[in-house]
């Protein structure tokens, strides 16, 4: 049957992220991937304004990631000390990822499949290093938060999400680091 789709959407907020940690306030996908889709959009933005460098549409990226843990709703969301253990693991998650967006493509209208299929698959080769960037970004920012809030289970998360982004060689990602992440440890009369 199709059309259960956007109802399934509506259920991205009963998903949590950061199973495995000690959290101050939790997080669910549907919160996440909106901030995913501002971080994804500024970082286009970035690129294409402040930087003056080809890339994708700042719209499509916005709109992608918004989708891009679609997947979660029928696995949840593995924790990455889990999904990323060994490469067998995660090739393994990738195709259980796959799969699952497949399944949720059979849900969506048949007329609308198509402009649907490279959100929920995550195939497009020009937007997802974007979605990708602000989707470590968006975990950095949860860690800081949580630092903020004086829970120091997310130090070694920090760490690790702050190296992962400096990896990406990303030079949207970079001036976004450099002028805009030091503003999420003010409060917000300090903003």
């Amino acid at each position: 049957m199709a059309n259960e789709f956007y109802a399934l959407m509506g259920r991205m907020r009963y998903i949590t992220r950061w199973g495995l940690m000690r959290n101050t306030f939790s997080e669910n996908i549907s919160e996440h991937s909106h901030q995913v889709a501002v971080l994804a959009h500024a970082l286009a933005l970035i690129r294409r304004d402040i930087l003056k460098l080809d890339g994708p549409d700042p719209d499509h990226c916005a709109v992608a990631a918004l989708y891009h843990d679609a997947s979660e709703i029928l696995t949840g969301d593995m924790p990455t000390p889990i999904k990323y253990y060994n490469p067998e693991i995660k090739d393994a998650y990738k195709q259980v990822e796959r799969i699952a967006g497949e399944r949720l493509l059979t849900m969506i209208p048949a007329q609308l499949r198509e402009a649907y299929e490279h959100l929920v698959l995550e195939d497009d080769e020009a937007v997802n290093p974007i979605v990708k960037a602000a989707d470590k970004l968006s975990a950095h920012i949860k860690c800081l938060e949580e630092q903020k809030a004086g829970n120091t289970e997310f130090d070694s998360a920090a760490k690790q999400t702050w190296d992962a982004m400096k990896a990406m060689d990303r030079e949207e990602l970079d001036w976004f680091l450099d002028n805009c992440l030091g503003a999420y440890s003010l409060n917000l009369d300090q903003l």
